[in-house]
């Protein structure tokens, strides 16, 4: 963003929510609850650790998740959204509806067509 243009919130959260795999691990978590690593990355559906590593740092930045290290050997890590990070669960729903109303119609339609042809 340049310095000399006004914030723009809508704009900068898509920014954020844009980044690949960003929803799919914000989802997962408010899916799952507190996950670790690796299940984290499966409940995201597959994303790589390198990619997971940055989201969660930038998520862990701008305080919308946090990171528990348990003292166990060896040291378990596990995920969890922040009070502002659930609040993406608004986010999420609306989608959600969005998808169901506009999005599931137009790809089920093509199926039904070629189930009755």
């Amino acid at each position: 963003m340049d310095d000399d243009e006004p914030f723009c919130a809508v704009h900068e959260a898509i920014q954020l929510l844009q980044e690949k795999w960003m929803l799919h691990i914000v989802r997962a978590l408010l899916t799952s609850g507190p996950l670790g690593f690796n299940e984290l990355a499966r409940a995201a559906g597959g994303c790589n650790p390198a990619t997971l590593a940055q989201r969660l740092d930038r998520l862990e930045d701008l305080h919308l998740a946090t990171r528990t290290v348990e003292q166990v050997m060896p040291p378990r890590t596990s995920y969890r959204l922040t009070e502002s990070g659930m609040a993406l669960q608004d986010v999420i729903d609306s989608i959600d509806r969005w998808g169901q109303r506009y999005i599931c119609e137009r790809l089920a339609a093509p199926a039904r067509r070629a189930a009755t042809a």
